[in-house]
């Protein structure tokens, strides 16, 4: 493959969404956002032929720029998505790749008061503009949302939420069983706040005033910061961290919020949760099993609390293979094909 170029048997649609619930965000982040849609060969030849969509959320710090930028080795997501559908690998789909971005790196697609009101842009907002430009079968059964690391938390917790417009999901590497993937990070950003006597805000602005990751506290406290707007922001927004920054000790109440957001508890402790998992048609789960931040051992929890809850197991695929936490995209198409084979009509 060429390095620059690629010709796509479909077609890539590149659209601006105005946004009326993230005008005004906390952050000032805009509220015009880019949303790309992905159309399969043939879409324009059959003028009658409605469709199944699938919603690709990024990780961390991951915009919509990503799924174009050009690897010399590697197709993009949407080039890889296309080869699957032209190929007839999988039955022809409407690919939506969302932007979710802020300030602080990522929203984790909930409602926060500090970071804004992400997942209803997304659920109240982007899906129904997609749905009236374009042949979708506006329905959970047909609807799908795809997703790594935070993008694969999104992918989680988004259909426990609104199982009314998402039927399957897939989760790469998704953010589950916090102790293990954020936990162990906070003695490391107790060590970093001392330069900053302990006020992750004084760090904020530091990090603010020069090049980004120049120090090499940048990208845990920025991690620490960005999670703690979305999961324990304080009603003004003032994100609150769940440990002491000087002791490192556990601020418990604050933590309990976090906590109430893990995919793993939010299905083991409430019923409307595993209800939702029970009537998905597909879910897709996988990592690699050298995972930095050890989702492979939140993947593999977030299985077994799936077949726990009365999920059958024959709606999920789930696979643990050799990898870190990066250079998994080549999954992605992978999981992509194996829903649109179970939400395709």
């Amino acid at each position: 493959m060429l390095p620059w170029s690629a010709e796509l048997a479909g077609r890539l649609d590149e659209h601006v969404i105005d946004s009326a619930l993230l005008r005004g965000n906390p952050l000032g982040d805009p509220h015009e956002r880019p949303v790309l849609v992905y159309v399969p060969p043939g879409y324009d030849d059959e003028p009658e032929r409605r469709y199944p969509s699938v919603y690709v959320i990024l990780g961390f710090t991951g915009h919509v720029g990503v799924w174009k930028h050009q690897n010399a080795f590697r197709p993009t997501f949407p080039q890889a998505a296309d080869r699957v559908f032209a190929g007839g690998a999988a039955p022809p789909a409407i690919l939506v790749f969302v932007d979710a971005w802020t300030a602080l790196g990522g929203s984790q697609f909930v409602d926060s008061p500090g970071t804004g009101r992400y997942h209803s842009y997304l659920c109240d907002e982007v899906v129904p503009w997609v749905d009236a430009r374009y042949r979708t079968l506006d329905a959970p059964e047909h609807r799908a949302i795809s997703g790594k690391s935070s993008g694969g938390y999104g992918a989680m917790i988004t259909p426990m939420l609104r199982p009314d417009l998402f039927g399957a999901l897939a989760t790469h590497a998704g953010d589950a069983l916090f102790e293990y993937c954020y936990l162990p990070e906070f003695p490391q950003a107790v060590r970093h706040l001392r330069e900053y006597g302990g006020d992750i805000a004084r760090w904020r602005d530091d990090f603010r005033s020069r090049p980004a990751f120049t120090k090499p506290a940048d990208m845990v406290l920025l991690e620490m910061y960005a999670m703690a707007a979305c999961y324990s922001a304080a009603e003004d927004g003032t994100p609150e961290l769940p440990f002491d920054p000087v002791t490192g000790i556990l601020r418990r109440d604050v933590w309990a919020r976090w906590l109430a957001w893990d995919p793993v508890r939010m299905v083991d402790a409430e019923p409307r949760y595993a209800e939702a998992m029970r009537s998905q048609r597909a879910i897709w789960i996988d990592g690699g099993t050298r995972d930095e931040f050890n989702l492979d051992v939140g993947a593999e929890a977030f299985h077994r609390t799936l077949l726990g809850a009365g999920v059958a197991p024959e709606k999920i695929h789930f696979e643990l293979f050799d990898a870190g936490h990066g250079g998994i995209d080549y999954r992605y198409p992978q999981a992509v094909a194996w829903l649109c084979g179970r939400i395709a009509p």
